[in-house]
C-alpha cells in the first residue's frame, strides 16, 4: 500500500509506485494534472476500470476532515475490517459534500511484467461486446482495458491532431484492446489467438498488434483526444452514461435514431469503455451549424438520451460525478427512498451546508 495526501497528482503516485516494482491502475487522460483527493471525491474511472475497478475499490483507509472540524483517522491499509459501518464509501463519489479528504491508504497490485496493445476494426458495436466476452473467456480475466470508438470520431481525431490511423481499413466501428500479465511470456500469443478468433467469427475485419510502446502511445493518444478534438468541429453535448454491457448496442443504436431525430445532421460520436458499459456518448452539431443555438439545445437532447438510458437500466452519471449539471435530475431518476437517504446524510454531517454548497442535492 501507499500512503499519500490529496495534493498529488495521480501521475506521481503512478510513477512512485512503480519506482518500488508496484502498480496503481488508475488511469486517465487528465493523469497529469489531476489530484488524488479529487480522484476519490468523485470516484473516478478510467481505462482499466474493467480489471482493478473504480477508485474505490482502490483505497483501503481515509484521512477526512468532517464539517464540524473534526478529523477522522481512518488511515488504515487493512484489507478486511468489518468493525461496523465501512465509513470510507460515505466520503468517495461524494464530490466534497460530506467532508473533505485529505489523505488516503492506497491499494497498490504488483506490476505487470508484460503488456500487449492491439487495435482492431470491427463491423459493429454488438461485435464489440462479443469480442470482449471472447477475450476475457480467453484470457482469463487478462483484458486490461478494451475501448470503442465510432469511425467518425476517430477521423476527427486523425484531422486535427495529426494522428496517424491505425488501420487502412475503415470500419464503422473500432477497438483498443490492452491485455497485461504477471507472466513474461505468452501474452502476445493470447492476442494474436484473441484476433484470429475474431476473424473466424466476423467480429473483426482487420487488426494490428502494437510492436513498441511508442506505437501504444500512438494508440492510445487517439483515444485519449478523442472527447477533446471534437470541439474543433464546433458545439459537443457530451454525455456520461452507463449501461450493463449486454445493452450498449441497444443503446447506442436507438440513441443515435433519437439524437438525429431530434436534430437533423448532428454527429453522434460515441466512445468509451466497453468493458463495463460506460460509455461516453458524445454529440457533435451539425457541419455548418450555429455553435451557441446548437449548444442551446443541450437539455432537450440530455431529455431524449436519458430517456433510454434509463430504458436500459443504466445512469445518467458513470463517473463524471453529478456536480451543479446533473443536480436537477436526480429527484427524476432516483429511487425516492435512495434520494431521501442521501439528503439525510447530507443534512446529519452538514447541517449549515458549507460543504460544496449547491452540488450534488
Amino acid at each position: 500500500s501507499m500512503t499519500v495526501e490529496s495534493g498529488c497528482v495521480l501521475q506521481t503516485l503512478q510513477e512512485t509506485a512503480a519506482r518500488h516494482d508496484r502498480f496503481f491502475p488508475l488511469s486517465l487522460g487528465a493523469q497529469g494534472s489531476c489530484q488524488i483527493g479529487g480522484n476519490l471525491s468523485t470516484n473516478a474511472g478510467g481505462v482499466q476500470v474493467l480489471r482493478y475497478g473504480n477508485a474505490r475499490n482502490l483505497v483501503l483507509g481515509l484521512e477526512v476532515v468532517l464539517p464540524n472540524g473534526d478529523i477522522w483517522n481512518g488511515l488504515r491499509s487493512l484489507k478486511k475490517d468489518n468493525t461496523g459501518y465501512d465509513l470510507k464509501h460515505l466520503f468517495m463519489g461524494a464530490e466534497g459534500t460530506l467532508g473533505i479528504i485529505t489523505a488516503a491508504v492506497l491499494r497498490l497490485v504488483p506490476r505487470p511484467k508484460s503488456v500487449e496493445t492491439a487495435w482492431a476494426a470491427i463491423p459493429s458495436v454488438q461485435a464489440a461486446v462479443d469480442l470482449l466476452g471472447l477475450a476475457t473467456a480467453m484470457t482469463a480475466g487478462g483484458v486490461t482495458s478494451f475501448e470503442i470508438m465510432s469511425r467518425e470520431g476517430i477521423e476527427i481525431v486523425v484531422k486535427h491532431s495529426g494522428s496517424r490511423d491505425p488501420l487502412a481499413t475503415k470500419s464503422p466501428y473500432s477497438v483498443l484492446i490492452e491485455l497485461s500479465s504477471q507472466r513474461t511470456e505468452g501474452l502476445r500469443d493470447s492476442m494474436e489467438q484473441i484476433l484470429e478468433a475474431g476473424l473466424e467469427k466476423g467480429l473483426v475485419l482487420d487488426a494490428t498488434i502494437c510492436e513498441s510502446f511508442e506505437q501504444a502511445k500512438a494508440f492510445w493518444r487517439i483515444r485519449e483526444l478523442f472527447g477533446e478534438m471534437q470541439g474543433r468541429e464546433g458545439g459537443s453535448i457530451k454525455h456520461d452514461v452507463s449501461v450493463p454491457v449486454a445493452n450498449i448496442p441497444a443503446f447506442i443504436e436507438e440513441g443515435n435514431a433519437a439524437a438525429r431525430k431530434l436534430i437533423p445532421g448532428c454527429r453522434p460520436l460515441p466512445f468509451g469503455h466497453v468493458g463495463d458499459g460506460n460509455i461516453h456518448y458524445n454529440i457533435t452539431q451539425p457541419v455548418g451549424a450555429d455553435k451557441a443555438e446548437y449548444l442551446k439545445r443541450w437539455d432537450d437532447m440530455n431529455d431524449v438520451i436519458y430517456k433510454i438510458v434509463l430504458k436500459y437500466g443504466g445512469s445518467v452519471s458513470a463517473e463524471h460525478g453529478v456536480g451543479i449539471v446533473k443536480r436537477d435530475y436526480l429527484p427524476k431518476i432516483k429511487d425516492p427512498v435512495a434520494y431521501d437517504l442521501m439528503k439525510t446524510l447530507k443534512r446529519t454531517l452538514d447541517p449549515k451546508g458549507i460543504l460544496n454548497p449547491g452540488k450534488v442535492l
